[in-house]
């Protein structure tokens, strides 16, 4: 009894000195500890014989500089730049409108035009070229400076942070890892939690269903709660509050950095009825008068100059008076939907900001919104009902459309889980004013983005408005600043690229700070611009087109905010200038060589699935997202092998999509289905004969024809059960998911709609067999696919 009582007393010493020493404060730590658990490798103790010659040691804990506030940055998605309330919008955004009001508003903020360049410059303060991400990370050109994820050679925020003693946490949209990575293969290396981040949920791809996301928590694809009335971004705002809670509860001295990208307001705008119905009526005036309404409006707030004038109409747009009754009141449903999303989105993070506020953390919590590109203009003239449609021209296949007859059709199914919509570039017009153009292109419209810091223990002038010009490489730079670190020369062994970025710090105090910086370059799918001291050279590129032929624009912004007045012509010198200058600064960040293919690179998505031509496939394992799956571009057959106890036995055997566009094979009422949801026209090839219990082979075969129609074919067991011409789009396997036994995303038919995932029974589907027929070899275009897997 008396050596166990002693053995419990050196037991509680050991553990009370490791408390003790845990407790003891590090002021000033500045320099980054890349091995904050290393043991045996920053052990400073002796080691003797026996504990009575040796000396413990036990590291002290890493901790930021004392008083270093938490990091909050929140990402909202195609918001142009009035769109918000702060900004001149109708758009009722108290939320994001406190933040503007208690901080600083800046007018003069620019992003990369386009989803993943920007967050890659975000994060790293480098510009994203130098960092390998030209454009969204799902086209790859096989260049340094596009590779889909960032560079190795670049240190995110989150790297620096958690080196530093911070708590790190990624919610939301990632979109920094190539298609092909984003299986549970991997590799991870370009996933949020290799890149800095102790945990992580949300979604890796470019945009997702908001009533049925492809879910990522960590390293794992997980399936998103089957809760009544669900929304993801209800959703990615208490995994938000929860991750902080959690940390601050056993950690209550230790900072945070928490980076929350919601998908709204991105395709497909989805939103309870009630906030779509409540922006009808607000919408009715049309986006010219919207236009007019929010220019006065951004005028009177001082968000933009006084003798700022309203660019002209985009082409191709046209006049709202001119529209017919029909298309006034679709449009108007359309932007509802949008508006709703946006205001929904607006409502969760003022539930993160009185989280915050209640937990005694707002004061010190320096938080960051901002929009990654401006307003969205590929829901095309007339808008989408099916956000595959845009994708099928871009893509360079055959242009499928949403029109108004079909858009009135299902007018009350907008913003719902069965629709997946987009508005009308009129609408992505109006919300960047009083800019021309739209995301993906480097005229205002595309990069002039709204900017709110707010951070109450270190900015007194709340509800300021800054116009110097800031760019997205210097916020993680002013945050380096803030907290006293230092991006590191090396790290994890690996030379690091100089921080590109500078910090605005100084405008926080003082509004008359110098701006950061004096030249900016500017390129996105061609698209090409060069910021000088007020100067701006920007030109629009036409796919295919020889660069030299673009013309270029001259604006003096410190007159023309707005880039209404071209100079070009008048100022030939000026225009030399730039251009020379602009060339420079692309061989100098890595932006060359310029790639004239644009968007219609997307065809590389269409390779075959996993790169291979036979695939087998069993049930139980993780869902494949569609654009890491690729598509059938010949003929191909699908053959499952089931054991069926009963003839209730049913379910999914082969899913492959979302309820926007894919196909499915299954088994339901002793039938054998497969259901080709043709961008939400189904073809449904039913067979003649039951499905037997027992062992059997069941199998679909498609034989192509002229361009993508051909003929389906049921069997079971070998004998010919069924047989319909079909259409099968290449384009549809970018979206949703690939999965075997189940759809547990959005339905890819409505046949078993509200039964959940459809799963086959346990034990009863053995494996599925994909076989891909040769196809004719694509042009040699921009690759989403591991060059391994492509021979």
């Amino acid at each position: 009894m008396t050596r166990a009582i002693a053995y419990y007393i050196r037991q509680l010493s050991a553990a009370l000195t490791l408390l003790i020493l845990v407790a003891i404060p590090i002021s000033g730590q500045q320099n980054l500890r890349l091995n904050n658990n290393s043991g045996d490798d920053d052990f400073q103790g002796v080691i003797g014989k026996t504990d009575k010659d040796s000396k413990p040691y036990f590291a002290h804990p890493l901790q930021p500089k004392a008083g270093s506030p938490n990091i909050v940055y929140i990402v909202l998605d195609d918001v142009g730049f009035s769109d918000l309330g702060v900004y001149g919008s109708e758009i009722h955004t108290p939320n994001i409108d406190r933040l503007g009001l208690g901080g600083l508003r800046f007018n003069n903020f620019h992003t990369r035009a386009i989803c993943s360049p920007t967050r890659a410059a975000l994060l790293t303060g480098r510009n994203s070229h130098s960092v390998g991400v030209r454009t969204v990370a799902d086209i790859l050109n096989g260049y340094p400076n596009d590779r889909g994820r960032i560079s190795p050679h670049a240190t995110t925020l989150a790297e620096i942070l958690r080196s530093a003693g911070y708590g790190t946490f990624a919610v939301g949209k990632w979109h920094l890892v190539p298609g092909y990575e984003t299986t549970e293969a991997g590799p991870f290396d370009n996933w949020p939690l290799q890149r800095g981040f102790d945990h992580y949920y949300g979604f890796l791809g470019g945009l997702t269903d908001q009533y049925h996301p492809d879910l990522v928590q960590d390293n794992t694809h997980i399936d998103y709660p089957r809760r009544p009335n669900y929304h993801l971004s209800e959703d990615l705002v208490d995994h938000s509050i929860t991750y902080i809670r959690n940390e601050q509860t056993t950690a209550p001295n230790r900072p945070f950095f928490l980076y929350l990208a919601f998908g709204a307001a991105h395709a497909p705008h989805q939103v309870p009825k009630p906030y779509i119905d409540k922006y009808v009526p607000v919408f009715e005036k049309g986006w010219d008068k919207t236009r007019q309404d929010r220019i006065a409006r951004q005028k009177q707030l001082g968000v933009i100059p006084a003798n700022t004038q309203l660019a002209p109409r985009n082409e191709g747009v046209k006049p709202w008076d001119s529209l017919s009754a029909d298309e006034k009141r679709l449009f108007v449903r359309y932007q509802a939907a949008y508006a709703g999303f946006l205001e929904h989105a607006d409502e969760q993070i003022g539930r993160l900001v009185d989280f915050l506020q209640d937990s005694g953390q707002l004061d010190n919590t320096l938080l960051v919104l901002i929009s990654d590109n401006g307003a969205n203009y590929e829901g095309g003239f007339e808008g989408w009902t099916n956000y595959v449609y845009g994708y099928t021209a871009l893509s360079g296949f055959i242009p499928v459309k949403s029109t108004v007859p079909q858009g009135l059709e299902e007018i009350d199914e907008i913003g719902t889980d069965r629709n997946t919509t987009n508005y009308p570039r009129g609408w992505a017009m109006a919300g960047n004013t009083p800019f021309k153009l739209y995301k993906e292109f480097v005229h205002g419209g595309g990069v002039n983005d709204p900017l709110i810091i707010h951070w109450p223990k270190g900015i007194q002038d709340r509800g300021a408005i800054r116009q110097q010009f800031v760019d997205v490489i210097d916020i993680t730079p002013t945050i380096l600043d803030i907290t006293g670190l230092r991006a590191p020369e090396v790290y994890h062994g690996i030379a690091q690229k100089p921080v590109e970025g500078a910090s605005i710090a100084a405008t926080f105090k003082d509004s008359s700070a110098p701006g950061p910086r004096h030249v900016q370059y500017f390129e996105q799918l061609g698209n090409r611009a060069i910021w000088k001291d007020g100067w701006k050279l920007v030109t629009e590129h036409k796919d295919g087109v020889d660069f030299d032929t673009d013309r270029w624009e001259l604006y003096n912004l410190r007159d023309d905010f707005s880039e209404t007045n071209d100079l070009a012509a008048t100022n030939l010198a000026k225009v030399e200038e730039l251009k020379k200058l602009w060339w420079s600064e692309a061989e100098k960040y890595g932006v060359l060589p310029l790639d004239g293919r644009g968007v219609k690179a997307l065809r590389s998505l269409l390779a075959p699935p996993l790169g291979r031509s036979t695939l087998t496939l069993y049930p139980g394992q993780a869902r494949i997202p569609a654009r890491a799956a690729g598509a059938a571009l010949g003929g191909f057959s699908l053959t499952a092998h089931v054991n069926r106890a009963g003839a209730d036995s049913e379910g999914v055997l082969l899913s492959v999509g979302d309820s926007s566009a894919g196909y499915v094979f299954y088994v339901k009422d002793n039938h054998l289905v497969f259901d080709n949801n043709n961008l939400s026209s189904h073809q449904v090839l039913k067979s003649s004969a039951e499905v037997p219990t027992g062992e059997s082979a069941l199998r679909f075969q498609f034989t192509p024809g002229l361009l993508f129609g051909g003929t389906g074919e049921l069997f079971i067991n070998d004998q010919k059960v069924g047989e319909t011409a079909l259409t099968i789009l290449p384009i549809i396997t970018g979206f949703g998911a690939l999965e075997v036994g189940r759809n547990s995303l959005s339905p890819v038919s409505q046949d078993y709609a509200g039964k959940g995932a459809f799963a086959f029974p346990d034990g009863q589907l053995l494996k599925v067999v994909v076989q891909i027929s040769p196809a004719e070899k694509s042009e040699p275009a921009a690759s989403n696919q591991n060059p391994e897997t492509r021979k």
